[in-house]
């Protein structure tokens, strides 16, 4: 089978997932989207819109595309699956490729966190299973408009494990290059320092944007990432660098006065005003978060290591409250998130 007649299912299609297949599609690739029913049934009635960073606007017609809600559907059908799913459902994925795919199909992992690939390694008894790394934010359009809209709102190369020689020519494609890596696992704590400021967002309830232009909200997140590169190194793990610097510069640059900030770290602010994380998307939508594959993550490694990690415990109980109250994001001010409330909202 020539390479780019290899039939990718996009296992998970939210945000991310209508992303890469609609980038795919638009380039030609064989592509089956496994989506929610309510996600099936907009894509089914107005298409995909797919935007980006760039300017680029394209739209999928309705008949254009292969979307389908059912997984026995889907995943016979896939030479490549790109799971897309939140962390949460990684095990559930895992039972449904076990139970509909064909053992030679290439399960890759596009998801937060470290550990989803071991996860999926462990649930599919010896199938193929590669990391991989998405650095860029999506943001879909609110629920009810159409057609449904994917637009990528960061900039950056998605990584993959190099373990499949022709993956690289198959997914990296007109606004979704992709870029073989050697050692994932760097990759993947690397991109993690960056997503401990998911919460912040999400607490905030400031667009990504602005919450990072607010050297208030940075002192935070620097304040996390040096608890989390204190316990990485604690355990031995080496960070790829993130955003062309390396860990340890990175809380230094968060740190730096807004203007100086500014001016050092356009590649880092080169975000569309709109873009929030996903954990603010999970909160406003009252679904569990992340927060434990992401803080919680660096609050395994801190305890089993004796690394104290105060700022990354605080954050992670304050999204968990959050959860908990079903009230979207709870708004809070800095001062609040270092010295959480006890129990009022923000107004």
């Amino acid at each position: 089978m020539a390479n780019a007649d290899r039939r990718i299912v996009i296992a998970g299609a939210g945000s991310i997932g209508c992303y890469a297949g609609g980038c795919l599609a638009l380039a030609g690739r064989r592509v089956i989207l496994l989506a929610r029913p309510r996600i099936e049934a907009a894509l089914r009635q107005r298409g995909l819109r797919v935007s980006d960073l760039q300017g680029r606007d394209s739209m999928i017609a309705p008949d254009a595309l292969v979307v389908t809600a059912d997984p026995a559907f889907a995943l016979p059908q896939a030479d490549v699956i790109l799971v897309t799913v939140k962390s949460g459902a990684t095990q559930d994925m895992a039972d449904l490729i076990r139970a509909h795919a064909r053992r030679d199909a290439v399960v890759v992992s596009l998801q937060n966190g470290v550990d989803n690939a071991d996860g999926l390694r462990a649930g599919l008894d010896g199938r193929t299973v590669l990391a991989g790394m998405v650095p860029f934010n999506v943001v879909q359009s609110p629920d009810g408009e159409l057609p449904l809209r994917a637009h990528r709102a960061s900039d950056g190369k998605v990584m993959v494990e190099d373990r499949d020689a022709g993956l690289v020519g198959l997914l990296g494609v007109e606004g979704f290059a992709v870029e073989a890596h050697g050692d994932m696992k760097a990759v993947l704590w690397g991109k993690l320092l960056v997503n401990l400021n998911n919460a912040l967002v999400a607490l905030s309830d400031l667009p990504l944007a602005r919450e990072l232009a607010d050297r208030r909200w940075r002192l935070i997140l620097a304040g996390q990432i040096d608890e989390a590169l204190a316990a990485m190194k604690a355990s031995g793990i080496e960070p790829a660098q993130i955003a062309g610097l390396r860990p340890a510069l990175l809380p230094k640059v968060l740190r730096l006065p807004d203007w100086l900030f500014r001016l050092l770290a356009r590649r880092m602010l080169a975000i569309d005003p709109q873009a929030r994380s996903s954990m603010w998307d999970d909160l406003q939508r009252g679904r569990q978060t992340e927060i434990g594959e992401l803080q919680g993550a660096v609050l395994g490694l801190a305890e089993k290591t004796g690394t104290p990690a105060p700022l990354l415990r605080s954050v992670s109980a304050l999204v968990r409250a959050a959860e908990l109250a079903r009230l979207g994001s709870p708004g809070l001010t800095p001062e609040q998130v270092v010295a959480p409330p006890t129990g009022r909202r923000s107004t």
